[in-house]
């Protein structure tokens, strides 16, 4: 038999001294640094160690003593235990504050380069319901806090359509009111939820992999179109026709829904790239406008979520790029050929590369409705498209934007880059440390030149980050 753990100790009387990574703070306890979740610099609190590393550990409040003069009251009444906005509690101008050190900290440790003096982050236009996309699951295990754990409570439904619990792949925290989106969003998921309980369909059982309603994509776009995907997964006889009343009762009672699609998802996740979207009313995309664009955005495409602030951030990429018209332009990672189709009227000509083929779809539609005949578009995992052979046929760059995924570019793809030595990289990044070991693997030809850091995501320890390079001397 096992011998039980015996409890760490209390930390008694403990000043919370700094903001860390992940949405945490920070403590030290002599020579031991302790990471904080839902508290602020200045907060005194005694904590419940609940995991020990050889030089940090994590640990929980488990009383305020005294609340921070730096402290913002959250407006969500999920915060703190829904995962996402970990830093509500946090003024929005000391949230700046954070992401501007965390940005400085990573490009100076990690990529060990050269560095300019950074521009001022740029602060997001909304601080609140600036997404133009949530995700929902569908789940029959609700999360119950620990405060319903201990009260004994029972519920007769344990169905709940929320978000994804951090260590609990299963359960889902049931949400009734998300502040990161226009509230017609939670009409939209409150009703399909009234509707589910109130006509007994069966959520998904992830763990079993069986029942009716799986997920739910909401979008809205600032043309004023909104676009919601329920996914089911059919297992049983009549599933089909189950589904198709859920639509039809969103339909009836949200006109404002301009695009109303589902898929039936027999996989075991929950992505929808390789799936077949059926249009149920509507159209089968949104659009989206910037400037005198219009994008077309559909299901599977990749969009900023935040509109307005992709707006800024795309401005300061353009206005890195320093074009006069007669520069060629490769814009990798195009997603649906965004960028590509922003800076187009101000250079020569412009190669989009992105791994979606649905998206590069949408890419060369964008440019068609905007009349913009000067882009070419490709569709293939990055570093087998972007090679020698390609550059040497499609034309040698002037300057390449680069906006990668979290995991940043492939090392391939930064030795192409390389050999083909534009005169200006423009490298955007929604990861500012794996933009820094990039950084680090151009520093023998390139020298960084300007960074901004734009924040995208308030309340989110997440930050963009835009850095201009350019050709060594």
């Amino acid at each position: 038999m096992s011998r039980k753990k015996k409890p760490f100790p209390i930390l008694e009387n403990i000043t919370i001294t700094d903001v860390a990574a992940e949405g945490k703070s920070l403590t030290r306890v002599g020579d031991m640094v302790v990471f904080v979740p839902f508290a602020v610099p200045g907060d005194i609190v005694d904590l419940q160690i609940k995991k020990k590393k050889h030089s940090y550990c994590e640990a929980e409040v488990v009383r305020f003593i005294k609340y921070s003069n730096v402290r913002a009251i959250p407006q969500c009444e999920h915060f703190g235990i829904c995962g996402g906005c970990k830093w509500q509690n946090l003024p929005y101008e000391e949230q700046l504050k954070a992401k501007q050190k965390q940005v400085f900290d990573q490009l100076t440790r990690i990529g060990k380069v050269e560095l300019p003096e950074f521009e001022p982050i740029m602060g997001s236009v909304k601080t609140f319901e600036y997404r133009n996309k949530l995700e929902f699951g569908c789940c029959n295990k609700r999360w119950l806090t620990r405060e319903q754990v201990a009260s004994g409570f029972k519920y007769d439904n344990m169905n709940g359509i929320g978000f994804h619990i951090t260590g609990a792949f299963d359960k889902i925290l049931p949400i009734e009111k998300c502040w990161l989106m226009d509230d017609l969003h939670n009409r939209i998921r409150n009703s399909i939820r009234d509707y589910a309980f109130d006509n007994g369909m069966k959520f998904f059982d992830l763990r079993g992999q069986k029942g009716l309603l799986r997920d739910i994509i909401i979008r809205n776009s600032n043309t004023g179109e909104w676009m919601v995907i329920i996914q089911f997964h059919y297992d049983e006889p009549g599933d089909e026709e189950r589904a198709k009343a859920l639509l039809q009762h969103v339909a009836d009672n949200f006109p404002e829904i301009t695009s109303l699609l589902y898929v039936d998802n027999q996989k075991c996740n929950d992505t929808i790239g390789d799936q077949n979207v059926i249009v149920f009313k509507g159209n089968d995309h949104i659009f989206e406008t910037m400037e005198d664009l219009r994008f077309k955005v559909g299901p599977k495409s990749f969009y900023q979520t935040n509109t307005e602030q992709a707006y800024h951030l795309y401005c300061v990429a353009r206005k890195f790029a320093q074009l006069s018209g007669e520069e060629t332009v490769y814009d990798l990672y195009t997603g649906t050929g965004t960028i590509a189709n922003f800076v187009a009227h101000k250079a020569k000509k412009v190669v989009g590369i992105e791994y979606v083929p649905e998206a590069i779809e949408d890419a060369k539609v964008n440019s068609e409705i905007n009349g913009i005949t000067n882009t070419s578009f490709f569709a293939g995992d990055m570093k087998d498209i972007l090679t020698d052979e390609f550059i040497a046929e499609h034309g040698h760059p002037d300057v390449i934007i680069t906006d990668p995924p979290r995991a940043g570019m492939h090392p391939d793809v930064v030795n192409v880059i390389m050999n083909a030595a534009p005169k200006r990289i423009v490298y955007v990044s929604c990861n500012p440390s794996t933009q820094a070991r990039d950084l680090q693997l151009l520093d023998p030809k390139y020298k960084v030149i300007k960074v901004q850091p734009v924040d995208m995501f308030p309340h989110t320890p997440h930050v963009e980050n835009v850095v201009l390079l350019g050709i060594k001397e």
